[in-house]
């Protein structure tokens, strides 16, 4: 269980960290609103669904997915 949970918060970590560097790179860059926005919308969607499925994962209810960083 404790290396299931070091996965998890590694994943979390590099998925933040990730989010961040997009949305700072989109910021940087002068993108008009419509198209910024429905970007960041997309990302936030597609990271709770990585979350979800690691969550699911720690569960054991979601087979596969990702690899495990920590064996274990």
């Amino acid at each position: 269980m404790i290396p299931a949970l070091i996965n998890l918060i590694i994943y979390l970590l590099v998925v933040g960290l990730l989010y961040w560097l997009v949305v700072y790179v989109i910021d940087a860059i002068p993108i008009p609103d419509p198209p910024n926005r429905i970007i960041k919308i997309a990302l936030m969607v597609l990271l709770v669904l990585i979350i979800v499925l690691l969550l699911l994962q720690l569960l054991g209810i979601a087979g596969g997915g990702l690899p495990k960083l920590v064996p274990g």
